[in-house]
């Protein structure tokens, strides 16, 4: 494992973030809706690409994870909407 570089780790962190969010999910401890869920997703596409763009490229693997960030990114500007929508302006 010593001859892991920076993008091989970005990779398996991001790997590790998609999966323990897609578990909590499941286990019903974070909300598909929840900033923290949302970012989790992200960050963990974000690592993925990196390590798909600077090691081993993989087209279809990239585009999956392309997709899986923006989905993200639309996920937390739809959130981040939805929020401001509902909070009534300070008197």
């Amino acid at each position: 494992m010593s001859s892991m570089f920076w993008h091989d780790w970005a990779g398996l962190v991001g790997v590790a973030l998609v999966l323990v969010a897609f578990f909590l999910l499941q286990a019903h401890k974070l909300s598909g809706q929840g900033y923290t869920y949302q970012v989790m997703n992200l960050l963990g596409a974000f690592g993925i690409l990196l390590s798909l763009i600077f090691g081993m490229f993989n087209l279809s693997a990239f585009v999956q994870e392309l997709a899986w960030f923006l989905i993200s990114v639309y996920g937390i500007v739809r959130g981040v909407r939805a929020r401001k929508a509902v909070v009534p302006p300070a008197v």
